[in-house]
């Protein structure tokens, strides 16, 4: 989505192309090709190769020329040696990956982390979604479903698809980290702690233990805690 968007958004500015690997090579460069309007065929009206149609991307490509490459992780060796001649070219390169490998070219490119999409676009996603597959869903079932993708576009419209199923469903994401049950497991050490103080009379250490306890339910009336543990699509 967000390669579409940055593809349409420069088309004013640059000569532009948005190509993804997916296995095929020939098909990978064809569609370069044909985004920058270069020709996939000889002077015998026959397919070029996919050295020929790296040759001619490359002659016909400049500083006016503009590469977006979703899915980066995939590119393999040959296409990544490709782009350094591209590069050095002037060609500008947009690759979009989920983690950025730091490898051959990724270690030249100017890394930009993206924010992850807030809530709100995620339910709009969702509501889109959930037109398109022609279900009725209401804005309080929406927010009960919307903890279920976290903030991923592509488990938002996964979440409806599987609502209009009927599967039960359960959190699909790994975007928290929940230590409930280490703090639950603290809070029972400390419990046990305060009551070996009261048996042995040990006056700081039944303080401690209690004060202790109190301290750890009064964090867990502040809300849970939650951190960030992976980026989205790991």
């Amino acid at each position: 989505m967000f390669a579409k968007a940055l593809f349409s958004e420069m088309l004013s500015e640059y000569n532009c192309a948005i190509a993804t690997y997916k296995g095929s090579l020939k098909k990978f460069f064809q569609a370069i090709a044909f985004n920058l309007q270069i020709p996939t065929e000889d002077g015998n009206d026959k397919p070029l190769t996919v050295d020929a149609l790296k040759d001619e991307i490359l002659e016909n490509s400049g500083e006016d020329t503009l590469l977006i490459l979703p899915e980066a992780k995939r590119l393999t060796t040959s296409i990544r040696y490709w782009l350094e001649d591209m590069m050095s070219a002037g060609v500008t390169v947009v690759c979009l990956a989920v983690v950025n490998p730091k490898k051959e070219i990724f270690l030249e490119m100017l890394e930009i982390e993206l924010d992850l999409p807030s809530n709100a676009h995620i339910r709009s996603i969702m509501e889109a979604e959930a037109e398109r597959q022609g279900l009725n869903l209401t804005k309080s079932q929406l927010a009960e479903l919307q903890p279920l993708a976290g903030r991923n576009p592509l488990l938002a419209r996964k979440v409806i698809r599987n609502e209009k199923l009927g599967i039960k469903q359960t959190s699909q994401h790994t975007q928290y980290l929940n230590i409930m049950p280490i703090f639950f497991a603290v809070m029972v050490f400390f419990t046990v702690l305060r009551f070996v103080g009261m048996g042995t009379r040990n006056k700081p250490l039944y303080i401690f233990g209690g004060v202790a306890v109190a301290g750890l339910m009064a964090a867990k009336q502040l809300g849970s805690i939650k951190g960030a543990q992976k980026r989205l699509g790991q």
